[in-house]
């Protein structure tokens, strides 16, 4: 009878432990358990190598499932890594080709990473899908690529302030999805392609300056529908008048510090426009008087050719002798009488 109640008690035993166990934590985290596609794993270690493991990535962790790594984001539904993100890194390499192995990805992004070096690789046209590409604030050189016309789904791209150099490359004009382009703050020389005038999207942002770019504006980029364009700090020349389209939709155009020459009576501005600056350039004739129909916040015609009497009242009454000085023969408020 003794040896039966022992045999029960441990039968007992181990029927609640059994049902007890599959209620705890799992000890170890094992490879099958990982939601992080296997290719992708491998090769975002491959990435973290190629950096030379800075120590921005030391959570990159080989125990811990990749989609849960700090910038790095994968589809809920196929587990691959589709958004790709260092920034603010201390890293000092070149941007590894292996990036292009991440074939799902749909936002590439370095950012603030001074020692990033080198050129763009050839790897990333393998990102069909990608729609974001951001190397901004880096240390990135050499020419922009042509072959990033080649990702056709791009909506937004953004090279700025590094030290590329040599002309805009046409293909960008032919991307068909694009809708933000920020080449600012390089050494970029040469025309503003004319394949730009092809951008088709809505809204679209043009800032192209704080380059060497020299040559007329094209005239086909007068049938972009605009939302924001900056040319200032360039040594573009010519009309620049054909990118006021009275029916657009242009809210801000900057094109200062340049040596644009055309005659500014004439031009019909957009109602949406809120910021205009013109100074620093060859422009002659008068303000015209519909400007004060415009619900303008920021106004500078300083440093250019221009003559007659301001026009005067609604908003343009908020804006004072430092958006006017320095022309030749302008007169009315903010400005002494005219004569």
């Amino acid at each position: 009878m003794e040896s039966r109640s022992s045999t029960s008690l441990v039968s007992s035993l181990l029927l609640s432990l059994l049902l007890v166990l599959p209620s705890l934590p799992s000890l170890t985290l094992s490879a099958s358990s990982f939601r992080c596609n296997t290719h992708d794993y491998n090769t975002l270690l491959g990435i973290k190598k190629a950096l030379n493991n800075p120590y921005d990535i030391i959570a990159w962790l080989p125990n811990v499932d990749c989609c849960d790594w700090p910038g790095i984001t994968c589809d809920e539904n196929t587990n691959r890594v589709t958004q790709f993100d260092i920034s603010h890194s201390n890293l000092s390499a070149e941007i590894p080709p292996a990036v292009g192995n991440l074939t799902y990805l749909q936002y590439l992004t370095f950012h603030k990473n001074p020692g990033l070096h080198g050129s763009i690789p050839s790897t990333i046209t393998k990102l069909v899908h990608l729609k974001f590409l951001r190397f901004s604030w880096d240390g990135l050189s050499g020419p922009i690529p042509e072959f990033l016309g080649q990702l056709k789904n791009l909506e937004y791209l953004n090279l700025d302030f590094n030290q590329f150099s040599g002309s805009i490359p046409d293909s960008l004009g032919y991307l068909p999805k694009l809708s933000a382009l920020f080449l600012d703050r390089n050494k970029l020389s040469g025309p503003i392609p004319y394949s730009f005038g092809g951008f088709k999207t809505s809204d679209f942002y043009l800032i192209l300056s704080h380059n060497q770019l020299s040559g007329e504006i094209p005239c086909s980029l007068g049938a972009v529908d605009l939302t924001k364009i900056d040319l200032s700090h360039n040594q573009l020349v010519g009309d620049a008048s054909t990118l006021f389209v009275p029916n657009g939709n242009l809210q801000t155009i900057d094109l200062s510090r340049n040596k644009f020459d055309f005659v500014l009576s004439g031009v019909k501005f957009p109602k949406t426009l809120i910021y205009l600056d013109l100074s620093h350039n060859h422009i002659h004739g008068s303000i015209p008087k519909e400007i004060i129909k415009l619900e303008l916040q920021t106004l500078n015609v300083t440093y250019n050719g221009l003559c007659g009497r301001i026009p005067y009242g609604k908003n343009m009454k908020r804006f004072d002798y430092d958006s006017f000085f320095h022309n030749p023969c302008l007169c009315g408020k903010p400005l002494p009488s005219c004569k």
